[in-house]
């Protein structure tokens, strides 16, 4: 490989993007407003959720039960309504996900150690929300019933009885259960197609556009060289947003990395390689600027967004979608990224992730020098 004529044709698209306004823009302030938009908008924590209230019963156990539920961080009491047409009504209208009604006399029946059944209606237009609303709510209730057969055995002068199993929970990993420790480190992958994959899948088609690409022909440059010269500007840019990444994960959402920040830049560096790989082969198959920006998108793009185990877990997906998302680059990427922010894991135990990001672009890297030199290079 001729190392000028590398360092021509990388000069040559480093020229070309300076002078492009929209590729800068998208290489440069897309990826700074995808970390601040999924790391202060994105968070898939179910808290604070907006409850309504109608009390009938209208007493101080009452009023309590309601009180210490809206003392928790799950939910928020946003009204006490008069009657359930008014709760309803606040459904309907989605001021509220969740009502609560206290019947006349249930604080009388807990007081007789008879059964005081309350409603409970959640809105479960988002089943996520649903589900988990359900489970704070069943917990609580528990507690609460707890709380009610301690007080009886008490009364009855009975010793106090301890459940025979007791559960000791630790979190590891991610011991606050914050949402964003994930999020802030799977975004990189997407930026990293965003700037890589989209872009790159440009340059050759814009050849052929522009009829530039019999020119290349003609000059002494093999298939190899026009690649890395093409690819060179791009991974430089794509490796500056994932340290600026890195850096406002840190200082912004005090996400820090466990593991050793080389083990993340070499995971990164494969992982741009693929991703210029795919660009690459697109541009140079496609010919056409237009096609191979939403051929980048479908295939780059979503797939790493939604089949990367990113924000839906693979293990829920149907069986096709487990197998297409095998094929996913983002799908490593990611469970290394996991690895080296949550898990604090070395190369011992990520290393089947980088060899197969490895292997993709080897593979990758042949396709594209054998469709180029179909091409005549």
């Amino acid at each position: 490989m001729n190392l000028r004529s590398v360092r021509a044709v990388a000069r040559k698209e480093y020229y070309h993007l300076i002078r492009d306004f929209r590729s800068l823009y998208l290489a440069v302030m897309i990826p700074l407003l995808l970390i601040l938009l999924f790391g202060y908008a994105l968070s898939l924590d179910v808290e604070h959720i907006p409850m309504v209230v109608v009390d009938h019963d209208r007493t101080l156990k009452s009023r309590d039960f309601m009180r210490k539920l809206d003392a928790t961080i799950y939910f928020d009491v946003v009204a006490n309504l008069p009657n359930t047409a008014a709760l309803i009504d606040h459904l309907d209208r989605n001021q509220a996900l969740v009502g609560i009604v206290l019947p006349p006399g249930w604080s009388a029946d807990l007081k007789a150690d008879r059964q005081s059944p309350l409603q409970v209606i959640i809105d479960g237009s988002d089943p996520n929300y649903a589900g988990n609303t359900r489970a704070f709510i069943t917990a609580y209730v528990a507690a609460t019933n707890q709380e009610q057969l301690l007080a009886f055995l008490n009364r009855q002068g009975r010793i106090r009885i301890k459940a025979p199993v007791e559960g000791r929970i630790r979190v590891w990993f991610n011991e606050d259960l914050e949402s964003r420790n994930f999020i802030i480190p799977g975004i990189i992958a997407i930026i990293i197609m965003i700037v890589a994959a989209l872009l790159t899948s440009l340059v050759i088609a814009r050849e052929y556009e522009n009829g530039t690409m019999e020119t290349i022909r003609s000059l002494p440059l093999g298939a190899v060289e026009f690649l890395a010269g093409k690819a060179i500007p791009y991974f430089f840019i794509a490796l500056t947003d994932v340290l600026v990444a890195i850096l406002m994960g840190q200082l912004l959402f005090g996400v820090v990395m466990k593991s050793s920040f080389w083990l993340m830049i070499l995971a990164s560096t494969i992982y741009i390689g693929v991703a210029l790989g795919i660009g690459l082969l697109i541009s140079a198959g496609v010919k056409s600027q237009l096609v191979a920006n939403q051929m980048a998108i479908m295939l780059t793009y979503l797939p790493s967004l939604l089949l990367s185990d990113f924000v839906f877990p693979q293990e829920n997906m149907p069986l096709v979608l487990k197998l297409v998302s095998r094929i996913v680059p983002a799908t490593y990427f990611i469970d290394i990224l996991n690895g080296l922010y949550l898990r604090n894991l070395g190369l011992v135990q990520l290393w089947p992730s980088y060899l197969v990001l490895a292997a993709m672009f080897a593979l990758l890297t042949l396709i594209n020098v054998a469709v180029l030199k179909k091409e005549g290079l």
